[in-house]
């Protein structure tokens, strides 16, 4: 491992450019690739063969797993967990022979949020604060805060504390409901399709 200047430290096989800023205690591992005009925060992790192309910015403490593509407009707030393999698009009708260079669309992924293994991830869309995506989902629209969704195209099938343990609620909750984490002790209250911290 080599160090970055302000406290970064990447592997002898992985490539940071100039203009890229690295956060301290961030550690990029190998064959990476981290663009000018990439931004990331501190205390991230980057596995094997990711890459990190311009106008994308991590928070901090965001693990990245060996083969993620971080493409043009991908925005990932701190504590974001995103899984081996999984996919973000920034182009709706991508075609080989237009640019369409112009229409990147932004993908912002909230505070907390965990995209499983594998899993597709359209661009333009917004997942909540500590969303789960699960393995192998392909998300096609907005993810709201701590909604598990599976499938494809995804769609909610549960509700997840922030410590990541399933919550005792249906997909869609007809009444206020409040429910506490058994794993954890949090406690929410949720509503239709809106879940909340009750303490929030």
């Amino acid at each position: 491992m080599r160090d970055l200047p302000g406290g970064a430290r990447a592997h002898e096989s992985s490539y940071v450019d100039e203009g890229a800023i690295v956060g301290a205690g961030t550690i990029i591992w190998h064959f990476c690739h981290v663009m000018s005009g990439a931004v990331i925060g501190e205390r991230c992790s980057l596995g094997q063969n990711v890459v990190v192309m311009p106008r994308v910015t991590l928070g901090c403490n965001v693990k990245v797993q060996n083969n993620v593509s971080l493409y043009e407009g991908v925005r990932c707030e701190d504590d974001v967990f995103l899984g081996p393999s999984m996919v973000f698009t920034n182009v709706i009708n991508p075609r080989s022979h237009v640019s369409r260079k112009h229409e990147y669309r932004e993908t912002l992924v909230r505070r907390g949020a965990s995209i499983g293994a594998n899993a597709t991830v359209v661009c333009g869309n917004t997942l909540g604060e500590f969303a789960f995506v699960g393995a192998g989902a392909v998300v096609t629209r907005e993810v709201p805060a701590y909604a598990l969704v599976v499938g494809v195209p995804a769609r909610v099938s549960g509700w997840v504390c922030q410590c990541g343990e399933r919550l005792p609620l249906p997909a869609r909750v007809a009444v206020r409901t409040m429910v506490q984490c058994a794993a954890c002790g949090e406690r929410y209250e949720a509503e239709g399709q809106i879940v909340r911290r009750a303490d929030a």
